[in-house]
């Protein structure tokens, strides 16, 4: 889902393609075609790792990650 609302955050935002879904996503197969190659946003434990580890607990960053999906879902 995530992939498909990359227009809503401004860390996302460069990866656009136009209708807000990610330039690397596949619609046909629902997969990304860089996978191994995403940018760090994109991976959700480095990303935490990298910038978010000192300012809330990884419980944290994975409940509020989990009520942004399932926020989406709803939508």
């Amino acid at each position: 889902m995530c992939c498909q609302k990359v227009n809503l955050s401004e860390q996302t935002i460069y990866l656009d393609r136009g209708d807000g879904t990610c330039r690397h996503f596949d619609d046909s197969t629902r997969l990304c075609t860089i996978y191994e190659t995403r940018p760090l946003v994109c991976r959700v434990e480095d990303y935490y790792h990298h910038y978010l580890s000192e300012q809330m607990s990884w419980q944290d960053f994975i409940r509020i990650n989990i009520e942004v999906c399932k926020q989406f879902q709803s939508e």
